[in-house]
């Protein structure tokens, strides 16, 4: 889809400026980790900031395992891992964990972003649905 927006923008410093701008105010939470098996983190914008209470320098360079813990579904983060390793697109829930130990359901997307054949980043789009858990 951007490739279908760039040409129509005057300039790739324009279009790079665009996508900086989409994933810094964006309302859902952004991580974006490198390719490598460890999955580091390299990038989270300032909505994922808000919603875990942890900033940008505290998170780059660490796993996004970080934010799991005793509540944590560990059937769901096993099947993320298997789509990791297949390579291909996840959702799905679980509960995850504040800075402050709070605990808070978010709903989350991740999917690939591909040079060829190879996987160079994930993107990781997530959204606290605190009510709906609460209601459960």
């Amino acid at each position: 889809m951007v490739t279908k927006i760039i040409p129509l923008l005057p300039s790739t410093e324009v279009a790079l400026n665009l996508l900086e701008t989409l994933l810094d105010k964006s309302f859902d939470a952004i991580l974006i980790t490198d390719g490598a098996k460890d999955q580091k983190i390299i990038y989270c914008n300032a909505a994922f900031e808000r919603l875990t209470g942890y900033t940008a320098e505290e998170m780059i360079g660490k796993s996004p395992k970080l934010l799991q813990g005793p509540s944590t579904d560990r059937i769901e983060t096993e099947r993320l891992g298997r789509c990791l390793l297949e390579q291909g697109s996840f959702t799905g829930q679980a509960v995850n964990y504040k800075k402050n130990g709070t605990p808070f359901m978010m709903s989350w997307r991740v999917d690939p972003v591909r040079i060829g054949n190879e996987v160079v980043i994930w993107l990781a789009i997530q959204r606290e649905v605190a009510m709906q858990w609460q209601a459960e």
